[in-house]
């Protein structure tokens, strides 16, 4: 990595300081949105709410309305086992890092990336003064524009961005890439903390097509990614997310029950057991997200938009569209026409 960027990103920060001076609890205020317990609710509800104070709150990492921001990786202290209500990207620029990523231990080399889902559950370990790390805090919506770009690729890589964009926990909430030796990737990664640290003229769109070019890049060396040991659940489930993605305009519950050899009635309660929702949500939700793709990027007719993600009726593809977004597709492309042109500012 580049010496100039090094050092500033190696910079004892004030948290740091106030860590080397002894105090080497987590200052929650930056992380935690501490909620109050209720003395009277019941003892499940109790432990939901404690559980919520131990997940770190993007409302208090981003700026407002901002989908991606980084930061250095807090040295000198334990950090004890938390989550994220975002998706998070660690990227090692030097030294090491030795993470607890949902009870399996994890050390990571310079050059390596992890990434973590909203449903993962982290533990660091004290990183010394010369490991240096820097946190990708990113929003899942963020990820509907790589998946679009990355188009038709289908790979471990886009099960897992797939997964951060789902709210139900299905395992499988992280991986990393030992990428060290993979140059393209060594300078994207390089390009990309420069990006969010200058904020350069359209920086907000350079962040993203240099992700898009980053995860490009990944899936040329599948060859370096670990995985956790995913269950039959946790596979079935990435199966059936990534047919849906792949399949959405003509995808079934009986093609996919044939596909698994499953009895349809079986597979649809798993389904709904393990996503939360029914075949049909999913394939409503991928379908919908492939339309709004399509009214932000091209000039198709609306009609034909419904078309092409698998709605021969139009009346009800504008109904269910505006129940998941609020607003009619023709507002949403006009919508998506002025956010496009204040990110070229």
């Amino acid at each position: 990595m580049n010496q100039e960027l090094l050092e500033q990103l190696s910079k004892i920060t004030p948290e740091e300081e106030r860590i080397l001076e002894g105090n080497k609890a987590v200052d929650r205020s930056i992380y935690y949105r501490d909620a109050k317990t209720d003395c009277q609710q019941t003892k499940g509800t109790r432990q939901s709410t404690l559980s919520e104070q131990n997940q770190i709150d993007a409302t208090l990492l981003l700026e407002k309305g901002k989908l991606i921001d980084i930061r250095p990786n807090t040295r000198f202290l334990h950090f004890p086992e938390h989550s994220h209500n975002f998706v998070e990207f660690v990227y090692m620029c030097q030294g090491s890092t030795t993470h607890i990523i949902d009870g399996q231990e994890i050390r990571l080399e310079e050059g390596d990336l992890l990434f973590m889902n909203q449903h993962a559950r982290q533990e660091i370990l004290p990183a010394k003064r010369d490991d240096i790390a820097i946190n990708f805090i990113i929003m899942p919506p963020f990820f509907d524009e790589v998946l679009r770009e990355i188009g038709d690729n289908t790979s471990t890589l886009t099960d897992f961005l797939i997964s951060c964009l789902t709210e139900q926990d299905m395992g499988g909430n992280y991986l990393y890439f030992h990428a060290s030796g993979i140059l393209p990737v060594q300078n994207l990664m390089e390009n990309l903390i420069w990006i969010m640290l200058e904020k350069p003229h359209g920086h907000r769109l350079l962040s993203q097509q240099t992700m898009v070019l980053l995860f490009l890049n990944l899936l040329s060396h599948m060859d370096q990614i670990v995985m956790p040991q995913d269950s039959y659940d946790q596979k079935l489930i990435m199966q059936l997310l990534t047919y849906i993605n792949e399949d959405y305009k003509k995808a079934t519950l009986t093609e996919f029950a044939e596909q698994c050899s499953l009895d349809i009635y079986s597979l649809g309660r798993f389904i709904k057991k393990h996503t939360g929702g029914t075949f049909k949500d999913l394939l409503m939700d991928r379908r919908l997200k492939q339309a709004a793709w399509l009214l932000s990027t091209t000039k198709l007719p609306i009609a034909d938009v419904a078309v092409s993600v698998g709605y021969e009726n139009t009346s009800f593809f504008y109904r269910i569209f505006k129940g998941k977004y609020g607003m009619s597709p023709r507002d949403y492309r006009l919508k998506g026409d002025a956010k496009s042109k204040h990110l070229k500012k």
